[in-house]
């Protein structure tokens, strides 16, 4: 919400204050998405140091590549190919289309995938939860 106030600051416009409601729908898939993942690895993991390592080194590319900080159009082929399969990439054009109009893909699209991936996420960490031993 603070980065959200400081963004308006900045020049940052939504469409309309009604499509805040979608945005926050999509803000939790991803983060059902991403804590259904890192229970997962969790549920895998030894010791808490080895879990932060390995979140880093799935996380960061996820991030860098799902077209949050540079657009997807400019990317080479192959990376783009890639970036295609990062289901943030759905989530990061899903919330750019809602708030300020822009879609890469469509938002039908986007939530199928987010969607999809959320549920994934979710039943995979729930199992392996179940099946670790403290």
């Amino acid at each position: 919400l603070l980065i959200f106030f400081i963004s308006l600051f900045f020049g940052f416009r939504i469409l309309h204050l009604l499509n805040l409601l979608p945005a926050f729908f999509i803000m939790l898939l991803i983060a059902v998405s991403f804590v259904g993942l890192g229970v997962a690895l969790a549920s895998r993991m030894e010791d808490i140091h080895g879990f932060q390592l390995v979140m880093n080194f799935i996380i960061m590319p996820i991030f860098f590549l799902s077209g949050a900080l540079f657009p997807l159009e400019g990317l080479p082929g192959w990376l783009a190919k890639i970036s295609y399969i990062d289901p943030l990439t759905y989530g990061v054009d899903a919330l750019r289309g809602v708030l300020v109009g822009s879609f890469s893909f469509s938002l039908a699209l986007d939530l199928t995938i987010l969607l999809v991936f959320s549920l994934l996420m979710v039943a995979i960490a729930t199992y392996l939860f179940n099946r670790c031993e403290v």
